[in-house]
């Protein structure tokens, strides 16, 4: 476990982002769902670029791969198509 201070200090700070990472990651996990369930194209559309936001800042953070982030917003765009 942690000796010294600074790596005390780490490993504080490791659960506080921790917590951080979790609360975004879920919450946009929680979105995908939500633009999934949606049954409405246009609805889907308004709802589409604020969900691709929540992406892209995963992605930017790395709390997601890049190629994982581009992949699910090509599927929920493919999704969102289909209900037309």
């Amino acid at each position: 476990m942690a000796n010294n201070p600074s790596a005390k200090k780490r490993v504080r700070q490791d659960a506080k982002k921790r917590l951080v990472n979790r609360y975004y990651k879920k919450s946009t996990r929680t979105a995908i769902s939500k633009l999934r369930d949606i049954e409405d194209q246009a609805e889907a559309q308004k709802f589409f670029p604020k969900v691709v936001s929540m992406i892209d800042k995963l992605a930017k953070k790395n709390l997601w791969h890049k190629n994982k982030a581009a992949n699910v917003k090509s599927k929920l765009s493919k999704h969102i198509k289909a209900l037309g």
